[in-house]
């Protein structure tokens, strides 16, 4: 109502400035014409005169009316130069306030929530540079007053920061105008004031804080590298240090723009993804899975058996897996692909070089322009009394030490209820393992939403795994040949027997060994870098697991993208890294699957939303299948088909992700999702029936009835 009423008063007021023809009143013509008359009441009435201008001039400007140049150069004709330059900054900075005010108050919540995904680099920009952008726009008349007034009131930037840039920056123009006024005889027109020198002058104005800014940033950059002797020339364009999914992605781009690019891995190419996580997780899962299907194949009209097997065979496969896909990222690749490929330890000398001590045994040094570090994560250990006496595996250790079994660990116990421990304990339990997971919090899959933690709870314990959540690992204890993980819960401690352990709580990324402590570079859980992925040293990036925040393969090759352009071209041009739209998946049976919000993280950051949720146990081809268990739940914005977020349960969960990936980088809604094919019987179909569901929910109840109404109409 209060908009509604607002919206009202600036019409009625802009009505009446043109009905009543009060444009003529501040025209050039009828202020010279007027001289005289106006001086003398000016004379007469000094202070009422003044504060008359005063909230005239604030009205005009604060309306976005014709007549603000006009009256500048009358504050310069009537009030002179000191007492003009003051009266008209401050008029004009309050006025101009209140536009932006307004337009902020009646437009931009609408503006943003129309058009949200393409005004989010814009928002980011003014977030970063807005008082350079507007200062810009001030310094130079050629830009239109009003506009800059309302269009900066649809951005996010700061009230406070509008008023403070505009009152600075619109001095010059004030004082060009009020001195011309001074001369009003002489003055015919608003465009003979300003000449094209006096423009050009004010452009060249505008590009102070630009070329301030670069100053300083320049003036940081020698600061930084202060202490260090810059090579005259160098070996390299670009060394990246580490072989995983950032590190070769990195590399390629590299190779493909025809830079001169060394890659260094001290291990295995592939990094952790091929060898210890991605790869060899997923080809366990499936033999596991095969497993489960075997032993249930009476749902499916089939005669279930009891899988026998060589648990030896199982991880024997998983290798083969492994050397299969090996080629991808192999050594032999990449040096195809243009990309100098060393193994060896890299360590940075200085920002500009690396010595690599080679797994020859020698020693070799480079220069290059840019580094990128990709030096991944590894599994993190906690420090539990008793692991390192009593032995533990990894995520990362369990697949060599594994495959030397003949039989699948009698009874093992995992640390850790995130995605990795998830996995893991629901594959060795369908592989015949009696196991046991550790969790201290209250559930597992902690970052979903409870719903979903319930329902992989449910399933890993239909599968025989024992769930332990509020179970804090305290010690462990080796009595003879039997080891012992002693657990509190409640207040009082358990004892778990074990033959095997995982530990599975989360992974750090690697940050000692390579030399960052040496030059300075910091770190905190991660390498420190900007939105850019620079560090301290605008030359060194970082990407991947070692950057932070999330450790996916996906998103370490996301960022080696905007590393590598960074690195290789930002003397010209610098991308920021862009977050806003990242899926992930853990592969659970059923999946769970997930970009953007979900109903927990929406209640923390206070974002108002609303919930559309599909039940597969509805789905034709999840019937038929036997896989009928989970859910599609999508969160949008209230009232409109706007996606927040989606988070999938089910089979295939991962792969029908992706279409609400796109939609959401590209700004498309759950109506567009509903007008779009699906290939029946197909798993997809749950996509288009979850927006179904909203479409059902937000049909326009009032048409409808008139419809029906028409509809009998029409029958007779």
């Amino acid at each position: 109502m209060k908009k509604i009423i607002i919206i009202a008063v600036i019409f009625a007021a802009i009505a009446a400035f043109f009905a009543f023809d009060l444009g003529s009143f501040l025209s050039l013509e009828n202020i010279k014409a007027s001289q005289a008359d106006i001086a003398q009441w000016q004379a007469d009435n000094t202070f009422i005169a003044a504060l008359s201008f005063f909230a005239v001039y604030i009205a005009v400007t604060a309306l976005s009316l014709p007549g603000a140049a006009v009256m500048t150069i009358a504050a310069g004709a009537f009030l002179g130069l000191f007492w003009g330059v003051i009266i008209v900054s401050f008029a004009s900075t309050i006025g101009a306030t209140l536009a932006f005010l307004m337009s902020r108050f009646v437009l931009r919540d609408s503006i943003q929530n129309k058009f949200a995904e393409r005004l989010k680099l814009i928002n980011q920009g003014i977030e970063r540079d807005g008082a350079f952008y507007l200062f810009t726009l001030r310094l130079v008349p050629v830009f239109p007053f009003f506009l800059i007034n309302i269009l900066m009131g649809l951005t996010p930037i700061r009230t406070i920061t509008f008023f403070l840039v505009s009152q600075v920056g619109m001095l010059a123009g004030t004082l060009v105008f009020v001195n011309a006024g001074t001369q009003l005889a002489q003055v015919d027109s608003l465009s003979g004031i300003l000449s094209p020198s006096l423009l050009l002058s004010f452009a060249l104005l505008g590009l102070f804080p630009w070329i301030a800014k670069k100053i300083i940033a320049i003036l940081k950059q020698r600061k930084v590298y202060a202490k260090w002797n810059k090579p005259k020339q160098f070996d390299r364009n670009l060394i990246v240090i580490g072989g995983g999914a950032a590190g070769l992605v990195s590399s390629y781009i590299a190779a493909v723009v025809k830079a001169k690019v060394t890659l260094i891995e001290a291990h295995k190419m592939g990094g952790d993804c091929l060898n210890y996580g991605c790869v060899p997780s997923k080809a366990l899962i499936k033999s596991a899975k095969v497993a489960k299907q075997m032993s249930t194949a009476s749902h499916y009209g089939l005669q279930s058996v009891t899988p026998t097997f060589s648990f030896r065979n199982v991880m024997d496969r998983v290798h083969k897996i492994i050397a299969a896909i090996e080629p991808h990222d192999s050594v032999e690749r990449y040096t195809e692909l243009g990309v100098e490929v060393l193994q060896g330890y890299a360590k940075l000398v200085d920002p500009w070089t690396v010595e690599i001590s080679l797994n020859d045994g020698t020693t070799k040094r480079l220069t290059a322009r840019s580094i990128i570090i990709a030096a991944g994560a590894k599994p993190f250990v906690p420090p539990i009394p008793g692991l390192e006496e009593v032995g533990y595996l990894t995520s990362d250790t369990l697949w060599h030490e594994f495959a030397k079994l003949d039989d699948a660990p009698k009874r093992l116990v995992v640390l850790g209820g995130g995605p990795i421990g998830c996995e893991l304990a629901q594959s060795f339990a369908r592989l015949g393992s009696k196991v046991s997971q550790i969790e201290m919090a209250p559930r597992i899959m902690l970052r979903e939403d409870p719903e979903v933690s319930d329902l992989t709870k449910a399933s890993l314990e239909a599968d025989g795994v024992r769930v332990l959540t509020e179970h804090k690992a305290i010690r462990l204890e080796k009595h003879g040949d039997s080891k012992i993980l002693v657990v509190e819960f409640e207040g009082k401690e358990k004892h778990i027997e074990f033959d095997q352990l995982i530990c599975a709580v989360g992974r750090v990324a690697r940050l000692s060994g390579y030399g960052l402590e040496d030059i300075g570079v910091s770190t905190k859980n991660t390498v420190i870098t900007d939105g850019y992925l620079q560090t301290l040293y605008p030359n060194i990036f970082a990407a991947g697991d070692v950057a932070g925040p999330f450790q996916f393969t996906h998103t370490a090759a996301h960022q080696a993208w905007y590393a590598a352009v960074n690195a290789l071209f930002g003397q010209f041009k610098k991308f920021k890294v862009d977050y806003s739209v990242i899926p992930w998946a853990t592969f659970t049976d059923p999946e769970v699957a997930r970009v953007g919000l979900n109903e927990q993280d929406a209640q923390q950051q206070g974002i108002a939303y609303e919930v559309t949720r599909y039940g597969l146990d509805d789905l034709d081809r999840a019937i038929a299948d036997g896989t009928d268990q989970g859910f599609v739940k999508v969160l949008t914005k209230p009232g409109k088909d706007t996606i927040l977020g989606v988070t999938i349960v089910g089979a295939q969960a991962g792969d029908l992700l992706p279409e609400f990936v796109l939609a959401m980088k590209h700004g498309l809604g759950l109506n567009k999702i509903l007008g779009t094919i699906h290939t029946y019987p197909t798993m997809s179909e749950a996509n288009k029936y979850a927006a179904g569901e909203w479409k059902r929910a937000h049909a326009p109840q009032k048409i409808l009835v008139w419809l029906e109404k028409y509809h009998n109409w029409r029958r007779g």
